[in-house]
């Protein structure tokens, strides 16, 4: 018969009545371990938890109150309040038991014991105790789930034959377990990509997890993607799921992997390869199995070559590559997205009939939009606030800085328009590289490369 899955710890004074009770238990529950010491019980606790625990009530000669028992149980409720307690004396009365149960015991049992009576007892304890950690796991995946999705998704639109490539690569990819490998500048809807995959795939019924993870301090890399224990660190108050668990049977999408610390590469090629994570504070290997997304904007060879990103882990990722074209690249698409955005905008605050002039559409399909689909999002968000017409006219667009947006005629070189843009919105932000990144379009690391490379930093 296979034992059932499960941890109990047997707690009692005498030598003879720990080995009856493991030789008893030890055929029905896969782990099942003793100690004589009371005092022990909340290190023990501390370092494995227990489904169960089979607690002695007396620990001195010639003691029958059962004080202590009723007192270990009390601080196993304030060590650990998941785990079921079965008292077990062989001086009962009813009001002891009375007792011992308003205390918080599970049951009680009373040496010496019938074989199957304990087992059942043992057995019952069990599964309630592994019943309610599942309704807790459950309900802290809820609420880890409400924190980090819940994010509409903006449709891919266009016909392009630079976004066509990529829209009929979708379903193929979909279809498979192949990891993917998502690579385009800043804002060219990367997300969204790995968004399309994942409703086109088997698993569109389960959840879609997206990592930012450029914006995960490398102190919480492991917390973050594995999770960890209840008081494993400080600030740890609860039992919390990583991302990975999280993911579990759906989609992981992990976006800005090019920013990880080799380090960190290291940790997260571990678990790619074994499909399986082990929370901070706890020693049980835990099985996931998401499909996995990658994205970044950094050009990934070059970093193999300069050993800033392992050459195993770009290999373990990138089955099928998908590159995302600019939004300069698919100037067809403007128009659309720009009137989309303009609908979406206008109905989010009470302008549904705003629409945008020819004239307004036409300079928005000329200027090279260096943040891309998100920078001509917030343009169009930007326009909607302030205006005060029944249509969004060539001036009402604005590009990190409150002069018109600049198109033909002006400076074309796109080198040199992007420092001037970037100056500009770190000037309009008085030095706050966080807004300044957002008004345009840009994740904060593509921003210092940026700042970098024009020598602004």
């Amino acid at each position: 018969m296979t034992a059932e899955d499960g941890n109990v710890l047997i707690v009692d004074d005498d030598p003879e009545v720990l080995l009856a009770a493991e030789l008893v238990l030890r055929r029905q529950i896969a782990r099942v371990e003793t100690t004589s010491d009371v005092r022990r019980l909340p290190e023990l606790l501390a370092a494995q938890p227990r489904d169960v625990v089979l607690l002695d009530m007396n620990f001195s000669t010639g003691d029958t109150s059962g004080q202590a028992g009723l007192d270990a149980l009390a601080d196993i409720g304030r060590c650990a309040p998941d785990t079921r307690v079965i008292l077990m004396t062989a001086y009962a009365g009813v009001d002891l038991a009375i007792r011992a149960i308003k205390a918080g015991a599970a049951d009680f049992v009373i040496k010496p014991w019938n074989n199957s009576k304990l087992i059942a007892t043992v057995l019952a304890a069990l599964r309630h105790s592994r019943s309610v950690r599942e309704v807790r796991t459950l309900r802290t995946r809820e609420r880890s789930l409400n924190r980090i999705t819940g994010e509409s998704s903006e449709p891919l639109l266009g016909t392009s034959p630079a976004l066509r490539k990529v829209l009929d690569a979708i379903p193929k990819v979909a279809a498979t377990d192949a990891n993917v490998l998502l690579l385009g500048d800043n804002g060219t809807g990367k997300e969204l990509v790995a968004r399309a995959i994942h409703r086109a795939s088997p698993r569109a019924e389960r959840a879609f997890i997206a990592v930012d993870l450029g914006a995960i301090p490398e102190t919480l890399f492991e917390a973050e993607m594995f999770g960890h224990r209840k008081g494993a660190f400080t600030d740890a108050r609860e039992d919390r799921a990583g991302r990975f668990e999280l993911a579990a049977e759906g989609t992981l999408f992990l976006d800005e992997i090019g920013n990880l610390s080799l380090n960190a590469q290291a940790k997260l090629l571990g678990v790619l390869q074994s499909r399986q994570v082990t929370r901070i504070g706890a020693d049980q290997q835990l099985p996931v199995d998401p499909r996995i997304r990658c994205a970044t904007n950094a050009d990934l060879p070059p970093l193999v070559e300069s050993q800033r990103f392992r050459r195993d882990l770009l290999y373990r990722i990138n089955t099928v590559e998908i590159r995302l074209p600019p939004l300069r690249d698919r100037r067809e698409d403007i128009r659309v997205l720009a009137e989309h955005f303009c609908r979406l905008y206008g109905g989010k605050y009470h302008k549904p009939r705003l629409t945008i002039e020819p004239r307004a559409l036409r300079k928005l399909e000329q200027w090279h939009w260096p943040g891309n689909v998100r920078e001509l999002q917030h343009a169009i968000e930007r326009a909607v606030i302030m205006a005060d017409r029944a249509q969004l006219q060539p001036d009402d667009f604005v590009v990190g800085s409150a002069s018109p947006m600049v198109a033909g005629g002006e400076e074309l070189n796109l080198e040199t328009v992007e420092k001037a843009t970037i100056a500009r919105a770190i000037a309009q932000y008085q030095g706050n590289l966080t807004q300044a990144a957002k008004a345009l379009g840009l994740g904060r690391a593509t921003l210092y490369r940026k700042m970098a490379r024009h020598g602004l930093a």
